[in-house]
């Protein structure tokens, strides 16, 4: 037990070592976006990128997305250990992605700085603070449970603590997402397809948008729910017979 107990921490430690190293790295690349199109400071409304770059910056989020996952999938050792490497590699690499832009630029000059957080599959927006707080979150439900399981007990996750998980994260989604999909119901886009006049309107309300009514009461609401997944599978958790071992 002991050296699956020191191998599993000496795992956490590189794929920490791994996030920190991606989270500067992903930091850098936004520094050189911001300087081109923000020299004077990143803040709302937001400069729009050229189609192209927009694409780009999709493949980009992608490939991050996938090398996290990649590192869980290599680290675990079940598929849930799996899901829960990859959701801690997620959230270091999400925390020191916005500890390096504080290094490098001074930015932001505060957790509840707003910040486009992502594109796929459109802008999602929100105080710095919500991400970081997801992220806390994350590598809080990692650690916990592949601690658990590592030390001889048989962690199960049931139907209603994937319906808790995933319903939280939904709420945190609709959090993040609802303030740009308001600007595309708004601009026509979605009843009059893509028409040139839609398309206009949109671009006008994108770039004179400023974000500052962020839903907490649904974000509590959505860590809450996952929180209490995370609970009910640490206790129901049990020890494991002695002649079993972990699959």
């Amino acid at each position: 037990m002991k050296n699956s107990y020191l191998s599993y921490r000496f795992r956490f430690l590189w794929l920490a070592v791994f996030a920190v190293a991606m989270g500067f790295l992903e930091a850098i690349v936004v520094v050189y976006l911001r300087e081109l199109y923000y020299p004077e400071g990143f803040s709302f409304p937001l400069k729009l990128m050229s189609p192209d770059l927009v694409s780009i910056e999709w493949i980009r989020e992608i490939a991050t997305l996938v090398m996290l996952a990649g590192v869980g999938i290599i680290a675990g050792r079940n598929n849930l250990q799996r899901l829960w490497y990859a959701l801690f590699a997620f959230g270091v690499w999400d925390i020191f992605y916005y500890v390096a832009l504080k290094l490098l630029i001074g930015w932001p000059a505060s957790l509840l700085t707003w910040d486009l957080l992502f594109l796929i599959p459109a802008s999602w927006l929100g105080p710095v603070l919500a991400p970081v707080l997801n992220s806390v979150t994350m590598i809080m439900m990692a650690l916990l449970l592949v601690a658990r399981e590592e030390n001889g007990f048989c962690v199960k996750v049931h139907l209603t603590d994937w319906i808790l998980i995933f319903g939280g994260a939904l709420i945190i989604l609709y959090t993040y997402l609802i303030d740009y999909s308001k600007l595309i119901i708004q601009s026509g886009v979605m009843a009059r397809g893509k028409s040139q006049e839609a398309a206009d309107q949109l671009m006008t309300l994108i770039t004179s948008y400023t974000p500052d009514n962020y839903r907490w009461f649904l974000y509590i609401v959505g860590e809450i729910l996952i929180l209490a997944a995370t609970a009910d599978i640490l206790i129901r958790s049990r020890k494991y017979p002695k002649t079993e071992a972990i699959s």
